[in-house]
């Protein structure tokens, strides 16, 4: 294997570990904001206010993308598999 294929092969797992969390992030920084918002506006200082909301809209984001993630996440082992076996 060539220092160009492991630098291809990092690329594309960089590449898939950003797009495989990146809803999660944006899901949490908007849930946030908006409940920062709802904090200052109310002056309502409390933490579970900002964990639970936080919580329930990754696991939705988890129901609704789990499928997706976990294939694109066997399509890569797949590949990886093959560039192990294939040499």
């Amino acid at each position: 294997m060539t220092d160009l294929e492991i630098l291809d092969i990092l690329y594309y797992t960089f590449q898939l570990a950003l797009r495989l969390t990146m809803p999660f992030l944006l899901t949490s920084m908007v849930v946030g904001i908006v409940i920062a918002i709802f904090q200052a506006a109310t002056q309502i200082n409390e933490q579970t206010m900002t964990f639970v909301p936080k919580f329930l809209s990754i696991l939705a984001v988890m129901g609704f993308l789990g499928s997706t993630i976990l294939a694109a996440l066997q399509d890569f082992v797949r590949q990886m598999i093959g560039l192990i076996v294939g040499g």
